[in-house]
């Protein structure tokens, strides 16, 4: 195996490959490819995430996160269309994410939830007809960081340039990587299939309801960070609910083992290192093969900046809570949800 083709490799295969090799001198230069891989992967994130920082500003840093998850995804993921009307895809989602964020966030919770539900639904149904490229968590994960890091005024007109700066930096990526896919369905055709008697289209359906319904009881409750729990409903809600609760478990223990790893460092480390508590995180996540950790360690970035807001210990309570929630309330939902759905097939039987 070559130089590049190592470092195309997830962290699960770099460390089985390492697991694997049994002559040392070839497994130390396994390891170093591995290490290199890893601070190359967070330089490059870095260096994309401060560049949009410095063109758009500091408040729509989460931008430069979002083209960046963007990116990545497109570089590999397909839609399971044909690629140019792929592209047509990728403009409805960068077209939802310059707008509908902004305009939930102009409405009251109801509203708001509304607007959430209706763009979640349709960021799904363009990025995730093709379920085993796992697409949606990356847009709607855009969505709600774009939804919980809001802007107004000169800085949102910069977030809608950024967001079109990004989209044709996908759209170029994507067409020059897929475009030898050998696939018959048109754009027309995600909206033909979607069919909530599919297990597809009900999975599309207790995603989007099941996130926006999250942030729309902790909004009615006037607590901060409502997409904190949507993005751990996201998380968790998988397109088959066994999957759900062990992830449900994951998701919210090592949490709390992130929160406390987060903890420690804030109070060791000096003031001047809290910025770079991230930046540990995301090291920690490149190094991580498996959610587990990669939740665990995801949890620094976050924290970071709210613990600016909030103070470190409203911000690891509320980080804890948001995530059990979600990951209870998503468990709850699917199997009250899945019931409903057995019920009405039972009845549609039997009315045939």
């Amino acid at each position: 195996m070559t130089f590049y083709q190592e470092l195309q490799l997830s962290s699960v295969g770099s460390k089985q490959l390492i697991k694997n090799t049994a002559d040392p001198k070839e497994k130390r230069r396994h390891i170093l490819i591995y290490n290199f891989k890893v601070y190359l992967v967070m330089a490059f994130c870095v260096a994309v995430v401060t560049l949009y920082t410095n063109l758009t500003g500091s408040d729509n840093s989460v931008v430069g996160v979002t083209v960046l998850l963007a990116v990545l995804v497109l570089r590999q993921a397909d839609f399971g269309i044909k690629t140019p009307h792929g592209l047509v895809s990728i403009m409805g989602i960068f077209a939802i994410l310059m707008i509908a964020p902004r305009f939930a966030n102009t409405l009251n919770p109801i509203g708001a939830f509304a607007v959430n539900t209706a763009a979640i639904l349709l960021l799904m149904i363009l990025g995730c007809h093709n379920v085993i490229m796992y697409n949606h968590s990356t847009f709607v994960l855009g969505y709600l960081l774009l939804l919980g890091y809001d802007v107004t005024g000169a800085e949102y007109i910069k977030r809608v340039e950024g967001l079109a700066v990004g989209m044709v930096l996908c759209m170029i990526i994507f067409y020059k990587n897929q475009r030898n896919r050998p696939y018959r369905r048109s754009f027309p055709d995600l909206f033909r299939e979607f069919d909530l008697h599919s297990a597809r289209g009900r999975w599309y359906l207790k995603l989007t309801l099941i996130v926006s319904s999250a942030m729309l009881i902790v909004s009615l409750l006037g607590l901060p960070r409502a997409m904190w729990a949507g993005i751990a409903c996201m998380s968790v809600c998988l397109p088959f609910t066994d999957d759900c609760v062990a992830r449900s478990g994951k998701r919210w223990q090592y949490n709390i083992v992130g929160c406390a790893l987060f903890i420690v460092l804030y109070l060791l480390l000096p003031e001047s290192m809290y910025p770079y508590i991230g930046m540990i995180g995301g090291i920690g996540v490149g190094y991580s093969a498996g959610y587990a950790w990669q939740t665990a360690f995801n949890t620094f970035g976050a924290l970071s900046i709210a613990a600016g807001l909030f103070g470190m210990p409203m911000a690891v309570a509320l980080r804890v809570g948001m995530n059990v929630f979600g990951a209870f309330y998503t468990v709850i939902c699917n199997k009250v949800i899945d019931r409903l759905a057995a019920v009405s097939a039972e009845r549609r039987s039997t009315e045939a």
